[in-house]
């Protein structure tokens, strides 16, 4: 009975130091969990704090993280469809992208031109090479480059669940020798990776019918569906839950990716990218136009050096300089010298809505246009700019940004200097 009685007393000892032991570990996780909570909050909590506290920022390393620039290669078959700069900036949160025609002409003598001459051609012999042919376009300092296959594009959008995006038309195209074989509806719909690369390679149809031209024919149009798309994947791709799937992600970057960025200088910017509002993205393409006057018929596409500047200077390296106006009307172009009040300015809304109407008038005087006529017209898709005589060409620019349009139409010359249509993908 005293051994009962005795085992009973150390088996209840052995409860409550078991107890204490739990009482104690639960204290230090709690103790644990607070100062990680601290510092989460600190780094400014949410996912970006998460991340942050992760890779051991603190929350004055932001403060000291420059500006980073990237050329980034869409490859297939050994060709890239794709060459765009891509800038962030984690202090001011701003964000752009580039296009570049592939074709863009880099050679000494236009009127030799040769298919060598093409930035398409120099890739071929290696990414540093046409991050130097980049840097010499542009004028920027850019370090880095990441050539990305389209098999890590296709492989990223079915991990993440495919990609909701509006297919700008009717895409039909059939290539045995690139073995790319396009088949696509207009309209919105979520894109698995195999169709999604048909939309990013999409030029033209099979019977040659392109994009409408208020949209950008063939590489213009092909550029301008790049960007969206890229858009659209960003937001989709940084959402929290995809966060579980970070090794799968990584595993495509390692297979498919080539890059002459160190990984310790990635994971310093991915904390703060994720909170990145891709609403406040800046885009634009190299201004030019396609041409075959040489003596070798070769069609390059010469790139406007003038208009380059501005919009290199406006979208890298001084986006903070706009004055009020420019502010309020989301243009980044400098159009001081130019009294736009003399220009006369029509609005037809081609939409059932009227307050985009207010809004596009409402924008146009704010950028200190005078609208002097609005009225309705045929409802249509797209958002179209009509400039009838000569305009000058900063206006055009200007009224591209302000109302978020690839291109400009020239019209028939009249009473009216710029037509404005809104279509229904105007967003405000």
């Amino acid at each position: 009975m005293d051994n009962v009685k005795q085992n009973k007393k150390r088996q209840k000892k052995k409860r409550g130091i078991g107890k204490k032991i739990a009482l104690i570990i639960l204290l230090i996780l709690l103790i644990v969990g607070i100062v990680i909570g601290i510092r989460v909050w600190q780094n400014g909590g949410g996912l970006k704090g998460i991340l942050a506290t992760a890779v051991g920022h603190d929350s004055d390393t932001v403060k000291d993280l420059p500006k980073i620039y990237c050329v980034l290669l869409g490859q297939s078959e050994n060709l890239t469809d794709t060459i765009m700069v891509a800038e962030y900036d984690p202090k001011e949160q701003q964000a752009s992208i580039l296009s570049i025609p592939r074709d863009t002409f880099i050679g000494n003598d236009k009127t030799k031109a040769t298919a060598w001459d093409k930035l398409n051609a120099v890739y071929q012999t290696g990414a540093e090479n046409t991050l130097k042919e980049i840097n010499e376009l542009t004028g920027l300092d850019i370090k880095y480059y990441l050539k990305v296959d389209t098999k890590a594009f296709r492989d990223l959008v079915d991990v993440i669940g495919g990609v909701t995006f509006d297919v700008p038309i009717d895409m039909k195209y059939d290539s045995n020798n690139l073995n790319l074989h396009i088949n696509l509806k207009a309209g919105v719909q979520k894109l698995d990776g195999e169709k999604a690369e048909q939309v990013v390679r999409f030029r033209h149809n099979n019977d040659g019918t392109t994009y409408p031209v208020e949209y950008g024919i063939e590489d213009e149009g092909r550029m301008k569906t790049q960007r969206a798309f890229l858009t659209a994947l960003a937001k989709q791709t940084l959402k929290v839950e995809n966060i579980f799937k970070i090794n799968e992600i990584i595993d495509i970057a390692n297979k498919y990716i080539e890059t002459n960025m160190d990984f310790d200088i990635i994971k310093d910017y991915v904390p703060y990218i994720v909170e990145f509002n891709m609403e406040d993205l800046k885009t634009a393409q190299v201004p030019g136009a396609s041409d075959n006057k040489n003596e070798n018929g070769v069609w390059v596409y010469l790139a406007d050096e003038v208009k380059l500047k501005t919009i290199v200077d406006n979208l890298f390296l001084n986006p903070n300089k706009l004055d009020e106006d420019d502010k309020k009307s989301g243009s980044t172009v400098d159009t001081s010298s130019i009294d736009k009040t003399k220009l006369k300015v029509e609005v037809l809304n081609g939409t059932s809505s009227n307050t985009k109407l207010e809004k596009v008038v409402a924008k146009l005087k704010d950028a200190g246009y005078t609208v002097n006529k609005t009225g309705n017209t045929t409802e249509t898709n797209n958002t179209t700019i009509i400039t009838r005589g000569n305009v000058d060409e900063l206006i055009q620019e200007d009224l591209k940004q302000i109302l978020k349009v690839e291109s400009v139409t020239n019209g028939a010359e009249g009473t009216i200097n710029i037509t404005i249509i809104i279509g229904k993908d105007y967003e405000g």
